[in-house]
């Protein structure tokens, strides 16, 4: 069985996790210091790194070749050759324990994670602790927790991961080192698929790239996930293939359909509309990527310093064009428009007829005044 392209890919060391530099600064400055904390908290959306940096703290831990090598301890990164580094990458390791609180989140697997905290390490410095979807915990089970926390062990290290940070008791909270893991650009992934693309000889299509990135909605480990699944069912992949998997409708079908609502033409956006139904694209997807367009432009033209913004969301030909449609905007004519396109997304979730709703919000927005009367 081949290995999924997220765990073949996974970081081996702290310089390769995307996106989240000055967390992993901080955590080298930490090693670097031999100053690694009892307890953290990661927490941020899904698909940002948390575990993967989980796993690295527990190779700075526990790195044979750092522990006896003062230069090399200076670089504040494991080394990826010695025993323990070897064992925690495969999986292996005895001292490392992974829990998934979604499915042990009651009292009685916190009581044998207590007992096991007495235990000293078998083989290694530390042993190490990682609960991910921290959150999924009983409050029986975080009460169970707390003095473990508040007073663990010398050899024990926790790292607890969640993607909801406000359903974590303060008490927990306040004895951890909290780090934010925020969303990745598209940019960003767009970046790492293309080097993956690379070193897996694979044919994938700039655009279609773009899209996957896109789709991933700041999530690596989504994007690396979509990929394998499309270039396991074709050896090219094309935009079509991923508007097909995905149903989301790509940047530049939703941008063609918005440079026509600005030109203010209806007949060819109702044509449009018609030709995106009948090629099996999803409606429904359409018109919630042409709300999030029609919501950069309108702000893009309120405040042009916002582009900044935007470039983490964005890649640069895309950028540029919005920059363009966002210079034919009228007030109050488009927020009219977006607050009529919102209204239809939200019938035509629940309708059999999903295009009638964006199709009658297009009339009333762009059918010209003497018609209607």
């Amino acid at each position: 069985m081949s290995l999924a392209i997220y765990r073949k890919y996974r970081p081996k060391l702290l310089k390769d996790l995307l996106g989240q530099e000055d967390i992993c600064e901080i955590l080298r400055n930490a090693a670097r210091r031999d100053r690694l904390a009892h307890a953290y908290l990661f927490y941020g959306p899904r698909g940002t790194g948390k575990t993967t940096a989980a796993r690295l703290v527990a190779k700075l831990a526990n790195c044979e070749t750092r522990a006896n090598d003062a230069k090399f301890c200076a670089t504040g990164e494991p080394c990826n050759r010695c025993r323990p580094c070897k064992e925690i990458d495969a999986g292996h390791a005895l001292d490392v324990v992974e829990i998934d609180a979604a499915s042990n989140r009651g009292i009685d697997e916190i009581r044998d994670l207590k007992e096991s905290i007495k235990l000293s390490p078998s083989s290694y410095r530390y042993k190490v602790f990682i609960v991910d979807e921290t959150h999924q915990l009983t409050k029986e089970a975080f009460n169970a927790l707390l003095k473990t926390l508040e007073e663990p062990p010398a050899h024990a290290i926790f790292v607890l991961a969640t993607t909801e940070y406000e359903k974590i008791p303060p008490t927990i909270v306040s004895r951890t080192q909290r780090f934010h893991f925020k969303k990745l650009s598209v940019t960003e992934i767009a970046g790492k698929l293309e080097k993956i693309v690379k070193a897996e000889k694979m044919k994938v299509a700039d655009d279609a790239l773009e899209l996957i990135a896109a789709s991933a909605e700041g999530s690596l480990r989504d994007a690396e996930s979509l990929l394998d699944q499309l270039t396991s069912l074709e050896d090219e992949v094309t935009l079509a293939s991923v508007e097909s998997v995905t149903g989301k409708v790509g940047f530049t079908r939703t941008a063609a359909l918005a440079e026509l609502i600005l030109s203010g033409k209806l007949e060819e956006s109702l044509e449009y509309v018609a030709k995106i139904q009948s090629g099996g694209w999803n409606v429904v997807e359409l018109t919630k990527e042409l709300i999030h367009y029609f919501r950069r432009i309108l702000t893009l033209n309120a405040d042009p310093h916002i582009k900044e913004l935007f470039r983490r969301e964005l890649t640069v030909r895309e950028l540029v064009t919005m920059e363009q449609h966002a210079a034919l905007i009228k007030f109050p004519q488009h927020i009219n428009l977006i607050k009529t396109l919102m209204r239809s997304y939200g019938e035509m979730r629940y309708s059999p007829f999903a295009a009638i709703p964006l199709e009658v919000a297009l009339i009333e927005n762009l059918r010209p005044v003497s018609d209607a009367a």
